[in-house]
């Protein structure tokens, strides 16, 4: 029998291998779907969210740590997928965040994977704590970590456990 957190963790990890997927096929030379669709950060529960008309059908979750903004996880409802949805809720969000100065941590995979896509969003990866979604990997501004390898890297419970002491 499986528990609600490996039932859960499972979902996350099939929605983000499908987000990704659809990044694949769609070759993403522009980030924006065939819709007009409307962004908007609803700070309360911590999350973008992409509606068309009054139906939400994409949220990209965040919190607020240390100054930077740590990007969760990324949904898009599975009728919209391979239509760009994901790709323009990340590229705008991201513009906003730029537009705010601030950095970014990145856990979600997709996000990451966005990035690789991009290059022009590099510049927002905080350094010191890039996040273990954060591809390519990047490193602290004053090196590697020797004790626990490159910093940034698929560490998980080392990027939790810088986040959980952020939130202190």
């Amino acid at each position: 029998m499986t528990t609600n957190i490996e039932a859960e963790a499972a979902f996350r990890e099939q929605n983000n291998a499908a987000l990704i997927a659809a990044l694949e096929e769609t070759g993403l030379r522009e980030a924006e779907s065939a819709w007009e669709l409307d962004i908007a950060n609803d700070s309360e529960r911590g999350r973008w969210t992409a509606s068309l008309g009054p139906e939400a059908i994409a949220e990209l979750q965040y919190r607020f740590v240390g100054g930077r903004v740590v990007l969760l996880t990324t949904w898009v409802d599975p009728a919209y997928r391979h239509k760009r949805v994901a790709a323009e809720l990340i590229a705008r969000v991201l513009n906003e965040i730029r537009e705010s100065g601030k950095k970014i941590t990145i856990i979600c995979p997709v996000v990451g994977e966005f990035i690789a896509r991009h290059p022009q969003y590099l510049d927002l990866i905080d350094k010191v704590h890039p996040g273990s979604g954060a591809h390519p990997q990047h490193e602290p501004a004053d090196g590697p970590d020797h004790e626990h390898g490159p910093a940034g890297g698929p560490d998980d419970e080392r990027q939790i456990a810088a986040l959980e002491h952020d939130w202190m």
